[in-house]
């Protein structure tokens, strides 16, 4: 009987740890892609100008501000996590011709605190070496009333990762993106406009683990007004102002893969979420210097925080246009 008593007691242990396993990893199981929601808003589907060299810094700030369950109601209130990304980037746009478009390409070299993995709330990494944005393929074509744009992008994980870790400044994944959008221009001076940009983000495994977050979709653009600020005598302008509203819309769109023994793979209800905000950026045509501020407070959260989103860029503009 003592023998059964243990073997039984022994089972009750295995099958406790195994549902405390499952249950802290059902509370992570909507893991994180490399798209940073907010990169883009107005006339997300344009490439910037031909024969061009734009060297830019980021600044990219989230807080979150609540945890949402898979019927969007708040599962914690008042989390209050921030996650904070900067780095530097180029982006070179030739005249070299593809299928009729321009040919171009980027590089962002990023650094974040605190970068957001999953649903967990004990992010607290240093301030360090996160992930490589590359766009090795850009192209662009501009029309008299729109502009489209397609790029085949991918996310390095030159950040640190450690599986289970709280101070991760990476995803510890390889991560391929297709994107594809345009700029529709409501008027012949190009001053009104609406866009739209899609990309597809197809996630690998993450490092020394069997664990793969799901595919992504992120659309993200805005409807906004171009004014051109003219020089005191008024024949030419010193600057090129855009405002107007943005949005982004995320969607999983296939479950994350997270292998747990006996039960299988674990599935949850996909996570999404909606933004809408604004934006205003200036471009200083004398200094081809610009700057640029969006906003976006987050709604309609499932199974993920909500929050607001803070982009702030600054970029200087190198031609190389003939004269």
């Amino acid at each position: 009987m003592k023998t059964i008593f243990n073997s039984q007691r022994q089972t009750t242990k295995y099958i406790l740890a195994l549902t405390l396993l499952l249950v802290g990893l059902s509370g992570n199981a909507q893991l994180k892609g490399g798209h940073i929601l907010g990169a883009m808003g107005l006339q997300s589907g344009t490439q910037t100008p031909e024969n061009t060299l734009s060297v830019y810094v980021p600044g990219y700030f989230y807080n979150a501000s609540s945890l949402r369950n898979a019927d969007g109601d708040k599962s914690i209130a008042n989390v209050d996590l921030n996650m904070f990304l900067t780095g530097v980037g180029a982006t070179y746009v030739s005249d070299f011709k593809i299928l009729g478009a321009n040919y171009g390409a980027t590089a962002l070299f990023t650094f974040a605190t605190n970068r957001i993995e999953g649903n967990s709330l004990d992010s607290k990494s240093p301030f360090a070496l996160s992930d490589t944005y590359i766009v090795p393929v850009q192209l662009g074509w501009h029309n008299k009333r729109a502009d489209f744009i397609f790029s085949y992008q991918m996310y390095l994980p030159t950040g640190k990762y450690t599986q289970g870790a709280s101070d991760n400044s990476g995803l510890g994944m390889f991560m391929n993106e297709f994107s594809a959008g345009t700029t529709v221009y409501f008027n012949d001076k190009k001053t009104i406009h609406f866009s739209a940009l899609a990309s597809y983000e197809i996630n690998g495994k993450k490092k020394d683990t069997d664990i793969k977050p799901g595919d992504l979709l992120s659309i993200e653009g805005g409807l906004g007004k171009t004014f051109y600020m003219m020089d005191a005598a008024k024949t030419a302008p010193k600057g090129i102002l855009n405002a107007g509203l943005i949005y982004y819309l995320q969607y999983k769109v296939t479950n994350d893969q997270i292998p747990v023994p006996v039960f299988g793979n674990i599935e949850t209800t996909k996570d999404r979420v909606g933004g809408i905000g604004a934006e205003i950026n200036y471009y200083h045509i004398g200094c081809s210097t610009s700057a640029g501020f969006r906003w976006i407070a987050e709604v309609e959260a499932v199974n993920r925080f909500q929050g607001n989103t803070f982009f702030l860029t600054f970029a200087h503009v190198f031609s190389f246009k003939k004269k």
